[in-house]
């Protein structure tokens, strides 16, 4: 039976679980999305429909205004990981192989990570390095194993290094915002500004669906209201409840269930290097997720961890 004490925990690793599982759903939805949009057009299109089922759950809900005091750290993820990181992200693996946009934007994780620590004071325990080593390791084997010998440009990787940049300060400026508000509130206003970041790509979202096939339209729609209205508020829920490094180690389990879905949805059979890199992510992301025994005896004891807090809790 679930004590009080876990069941904050276990919520918080649901609500992570169901976040890597609707991000990587989202790179089966992009590859069709994306065949009948632009980066940018995808990326406001995208936003619309997640900001538009994010306000119709804040109506339902009553939810109000954010205080002034998250609106900073709103505003920042706003603009950086749901306005800039969506659109570079789009256009960087238009011109760059999949391979080295593992690479690339793989870093992200190990940036959130850093940035935590130094910005936000997480700690850093060996666990979660080792980890997030593993897991990046993998990620590179799956995009390597993937990436079907394309080539790459000095733009296509200079976009996927920003994105990645762009993700990881987003989500460390996101994290002060959530002990102010609520994961509800600071998804649909960090959706909302990025939205209005992407406005300018709106001329390009009308005439492109206009031109568009139904599947295309459908696939950008379920883009928002899954992968970005749900996912994203599942993320803010569970990151107000763990570190930012530790939520960034998380993600690393996203390549692995690519591979499973393009193999149940798009019958592309992995290979065996890419079963193999799937298999490093998830293995990394246990290890990075894992507690020494000395801590987890104190929790199952009841005692405090030296770095018990709110944050630490997931």
């Amino acid at each position: 039976m679930m004590n009080a004490s876990s069941r904050p925990r276990l919520l918080a690793a649901g609500a992570a679980t169901v976040t890597v599982v609707l991000w990587a759903s989202a790179f089966v939805a992009i590859r069709s999305a994306g065949d009948a949009y632009s980066p940018g057009a995808l990326a406001l299109g995208r936003l619309l429909a997640g900001a538009l089922a994010l306000g119709a759950l804040c109506v339902v809900r009553r939810v109000g205004w954010p205080p002034r005091s998250a609106w900073r750290g709103i505003a920042i993820s706003g603009v950086l990981w749901f306005g800039v990181y969506m659109v570079v992200l789009n256009w960087g693996e238009q011109e760059v192989d999949a391979g080295t946009a593992a690479l690339v934007v793989n870093v992200g994780p190990l940036l959130i990570a850093l940035l935590g620590s130094r910005l936000l004071g997480d700690p850093l325990p060996p666990r979660l390095l080792a980890g997030m080593a593993v897991s990046f390791a993998g990620a590179v084997t799956v995009g390597l194993s993937m990436s079907g010998g394309g080539g790459s440009s000095l733009l296509g990787v200079a976009l996927c290094l920003l994105a990645a940049v762009a993700y990881a300060a987003g989500v460390v400026a996101q994290k002060p915002a959530l002990g102010r508000a609520s994961a509800l509130q600071v998804t649909t206003f960090g959706c909302l500004v990025g939205a209005v970041v992407c406005l300018p790509f709106a001329g390009q979202l009308v005439r492109e669906a206009a031109e568009a096939p139904a599947s295309a339209t459908l696939n950008m729609v379920y883009l928002g209201v899954f992968p970005t209205a749900l996912a994203f508020t599942t993320w803010a829920y569970a990151l107000a409840r763990t570190t930012a490094g530790r939520m960034g180690a998380t993600t690393y389990a996203v390549p692995a269930l690519v591979v499973l879905m393009s193999w149940l949805v798009l019958g592309e059979v992995p290979g065996p290097l890419t079963l193999a890199g799937g298999a490093l992510c998830l293995a990394g992301v246990a290890v990075s997720r894992s507690r020494s025994r000395a801590t987890a005896a104190r929790v199952v004891a009841g005692e405090p961890r030296p770095e018990a807090s709110a944050r630490e809790s997931a």
